[in-house]
Order: structure tokens, then sequence, then C-alpha cells
């Protein structure tokens, strides 16, 4: 190509392929800009929630939402900008989303609950649970499944919709709870020694909280046993430890004052016809 063509292309194309490359390169810094900006609303917001003790899962969920929302304002007008008609863009995209999402109903279903699950948070990590049919410490709670530590340290990734579809049970959101103890003593026993037993026992242990005060009762006459029924308040934290050792202690008592915990038995009369 001879130098002459060469300017006729030159002067033809250049001042057009001048204004879209302007048009390119700042339709890119606009991007780089409302990239920037974005990050850093977004780390504002999750400083702000950090600072005042907001559940990890929220915070995190809240600062790449304001994140994709802010560099999503930013995008619109840099496409725009740069000379690609937008309007066409958002209809493709929109088509695309309904797409994917019948072909992802399940798992909009478990992001539709994960956001519930953030937003309302019947339970935070850290938490112990009954929830989906598992019991266990909630580790984590992502967009589309929650993650349980069980007690035999097994984990157990449970989807969001399973999650929310069924009751979900919360030991650990209260600072107390009760411990309901139902012992059985024989209809041989005295009744009063063995509630005196009870109490001196729930008495002795510290862990045990007076305000509310504990119950001692005879709750049922059963088919052989006399049922009792012992229920003390302890913290949380000292549910278990305090229910194992109130068990034993009530055994070793028992067996030393004579008060007899009987088998389930049952009388059978034969009567023989003349």
């Amino acid at each position: 190509m001879d130098s002459k063509a060469l300017e006729e292309l030159i002067a033809q194309y250049g001042p057009d392929a001048i204004s879209i490359g302007i048009r390119a390169a700042s339709a890119l810094a606009m991007l780089l800009i409302g990239y920037w900006v974005a990050k850093f609303i977004s780390g504002i917001v999750r400083k702000a929630m950090t600072n005042r003790g907001t559940d990890a899962t929220l915070t995190n969920f809240l600062a790449k939402l304001v994140f994709f929302i802010i560099f999503a304002l930013a995008a619109i007008p840099a496409l725009a900008h740069a000379g690609i008609q937008t309007a066409s863009v958002i209809a493709a995209l929109g088509a695309a989303g309904l797409a994917v999402g019948l072909a992802l109903q399940g798992s909009l279903a478990n992001f539709a609950a994960g956001v519930l699950l953030i937003a309302f948070r019947p339970c935070r990590v850290g938490d112990w649970v009954d929830a989906g049919g598992c019991s266990g410490t909630v580790e984590s709670i992502s967009l589309f499944s929650t993650i349980l530590l069980t007690g035999d340290y097994k984990r157990i990734v449970i989807p969001n919709s399973q999650v929310m579809s069924d009751a979900i049970t919360n030991y650990s959101v209260m600072p107390r709870r009760r411990i309901d103890l139902v012992v059985g003593i024989s209809y041989d026993a005295d009744m009063r020694v063995a509630k005196d037993i009870l109490k001196k026992l729930v008495d002795a242990d510290e862990r045990i909280l007076k305000d509310p005060a504990p119950t001692i009762a005879v709750s049922e006459l059963g088919d052989s046993s006399v049922n009792l029924v012992c229920r003390p308040w302890v913290a949380t934290a000292d549910y278990w430890a305090t229910r194992w050792k109130l068990t034993e202690d009530i055994k070793t008592e028992f067996d030393a004052a004579g008060v007899g915990i009987p088998y389930p038995q049952m009388d059978v009369h034969f009567h023989k016809e003349a």
C-alpha cells in the first residue's frame, strides 16, 4: 500500500477510530473507578458492621451485595458511553436469567432460603441446633447451604431450603435451660425421702440457679413406679455436665437410702375355670 492510499484511509477512518478509542478508554476508566468505589464502600460497610458485632455471615452477604449493586450501576453507563446498546444487553441478560432460573429452581430455592436465614438469623455460627433433620453446631451459613458440625465431629452440609422448610430448634440462643429429669421409684418407697434427696442434690450443686426455683414434684402414678420430676435451671453452657452429674448422684443417693428404682413389670393372673 502506497503512502497516498494510507493517507486516504487515515483521513477517512482516523477520526472515527480516535473517537472509538477515546470512548473505549473512558468507558474502561469508568469501569475501573466504579470497581474501586464499589470496593471502597463495601469495605466501609464490612468494617462498620464488624465493629458493631454483627454476625459474620450477614456482614459478608451485605458487603458483597453492596459491591455488586454499585459496580452494576457503574457498568451500565460505562457500556452506554462505549457505544453499546444497554437496552438490548439488559434484555438479553434478562432472558438468560429467566432460562437459568428455570433450570436452577432448586438452587434458587436454596438461595432464597439462605437470604431468609441470613436476614432473620434463627441461628448463628456457634449455636447448637436441630435443623433440617440433623443436630450439631453451626459451622457456617452461606447463601446455598448450612454446615453443621456434629458432636462426634462429622461435617453435615444441608441445603438451605431443607433447613427453612422444617422447624429449627436453637439450644444456644437463650442464656439458661431447664433440665427435665423423670425418676421412677417403687410404690413401697417413701416419697418424702426421695424428694428430700432430690432437693439436697439440687441445693448442693452451685451450677443450678436459684431463680427460677427448681421444681420437684410427683408427676405420675405409673404402672410399676411412682414418677417424680426434677426440673432445675442452669446456664446453657452447664446443661449437659449438670444433667449427667445429677443423674449419677440420684442413683447413688437412692441406693444408699434404700429408695428402690423398679424395673417395669406386669402382674398376670390366671383363673382356672371349674
